[in-house]
């Protein structure tokens, strides 16, 4: 599937570099979606001169295939760093915070602060005024396709692991997202220490009999 794809370009990054913006940052987020473990979001700068053959929006790559390329990608890259938000801070913060945290501590695992930001998606999470959003950005530009290997690899190794310690979800296979095994075990078994249960997916999940508490968002912001 992934040799189908077509390959990810530099534009966005040229037009950095063309106008003395030599720290550009490739960001991409995953785990939003799902319902436990971590919101993990990478952040990437590649060099200007040397090229990775292979990199492609993760999505499009098998298992095996990104485990192959995380290596690689990462010692290709000039800089990367990785943030994540817990199940509970995304909990107690809601998602739109929980992304600014995230983005804020891999940004912070940089050696600089960046010249400029590429991120994919339509809404601006990091809000440093520097940030260039680009739709569909994980499949065209290449610094955010080798973010978007760095952060799945990254909380799915996260996901594996806990499979081991709550046996039953699967884990290992479904990395937290809902799936008819995940959903059947939620019902079976209750909630783990992982699992984000201020979602609505909770709603319909008798556990130990006791409704969960719904958490409202806080009205909290992160600096630039």
């Amino acid at each position: 599937m992934s040799t189908r794809t077509p390959a990810p370009g530099l534009a966005h990054e040229r037009l950095h570099w063309a106008e003395g913006r030599d720290f550009v940052v490739g960001m991409d987020e995953v785990g939003r979606g799902a319902w436990a473990g971590p919101l993990t979001i990478a952040a990437a700068v590649i060099p200007v001169d040397r090229r990775v053959y292979g990199i492609r929006d993760s999505k499009v790559l098998s298992e095996s295939r990104r485990e192959e390329l995380f290596d690689r990608v990462a010692r290709w890259c000039t800089d990367w760093a990785i943030g994540h938000a817990t199940n509970t801070e995304c909990d107690e913060l809601g998602m739109s915070a929980a992304q600014k945290l995230a983005a804020r501590r891999a940004l912070e695992g940089l050696r600089r602060e960046p010249d400029a930001v590429l991120l994919d998606g339509n809404w601006d999470f990091v809000g440093n005024g520097r940030t260039e959003l680009v739709v569909k950005g994980d499949a065209t530009v290449l610094s955010i396709a080798a973010a978007s290997i760095l952060a799945k690899v990254s909380r799915d190794r996260i996901m594996r692991a806990e499979a081991e310690n709550h046996p039953g979800f699967d884990f290992d296979r479904n990395k937290g997202y809902p799936c008819p095994r995940h959903k059947m075990a939620l019902k079976g078994y209750g909630p783990t220490v992982i699992h984000r249960t201020s979602w609505s997916f909770m709603d319909s999940i008798p556990w130990l009999g006791h409704r969960y508490q719904r958490q409202e968002q806080l009205p909290f912001d992160f600096p630039a």
